[in-house]
């Protein structure tokens, strides 16, 4: 008799119940989002990576499963990407204000969200790191926030090149520039930051809790 030990099954059903209230959220706000876009054609182009990052996690869910808390900020992040590719990044209605009220010289939603990409994003990918090719100790904190300013980087890459391919008139629309030259690097730096900010709050808490910080997957 197990006393005290969580049932394996009930724990399951509850993460079962969560992914799929995420995965709901998503799909419901996402169906909103679609309607009447600012832009339809941005709009597609700001969905190719988004809907290909879902499909590739339900494709995959059987044989890697993320835990709870990483499924719950990858959601967070796909929230935040939504609501950009409906209004345009550069027309996102919440950026305004907070450039009206730090007389900012831009909409700095865009920013924000690469931020958010680091901040939200570095934990699943240090998941993967430990689980998969066994990091451990710093590495295991430095190498995630490494592979966000990569993956930055890239998809960087890749919106100019699908921007110059399927629509090149929507180049300034899609890729936020807002006619800032230097907008990719500061997009970079905004996401590394984030990262770095991600691993360094969970590299305190594992020594806080004393136990390392290697994620399991409920």
């Amino acid at each position: 008799m197990n006393v005290g030990l969580p049932d394996p099954s009930r724990v399951e059903s509850r993460s079962n119940r969560l992914l799929s209230s995420l995965l709901l959220w998503y799909g419901l706000l996402w169906t909103w989002l679609a309607i009447a876009p600012v832009d339809r054609r941005d709009w597609l182009l700001e969905n190719l990576l988004a809907l290909t990052l879902v499909l590739l996690l339900i494709l995959t869910y059987q044989r890697f499963h993320f835990s709870n808390l990483s499924y719950c900020l990858i959601a967070s992040f796909m929230t935040l990407h939504a609501v950009g590719a409906h209004y345009t990044y550069a027309e996102v209605p919440l950026g305004f204000w907070l450039k009206d009220v730090f007389s900012l010289s831009r909409n700095p939603f865009d920013r924000i969200v690469h931020f958010a990409y680091g901040v939200l994003l570095a934990y699943p990918v240090r998941e993967v790191l430990t689980r998969l090719a066994g990091l451990v100790g710093l590495w295991s904190y430095y190498l995630p926030a490494s592979a966000i300013l990569t993956q930055s980087g890239l998809f960087e890459i890749i919106e100019s090149i699908v921007a110059t391919l399927v629509s090149p008139e929507l180049g300034s629309a899609y890729l936020g520039t807002q006619g800032d030259e230097w907008d990719a690097q500061k997009d970079m730096a905004s996401a590394f930051c984030g990262a770095v900010l991600a691993m360094t709050f969970t590299f305190v808490m594992s020594k806080a809790s004393g136990k390392p910080a290697l994620p399991s997957t409920l």
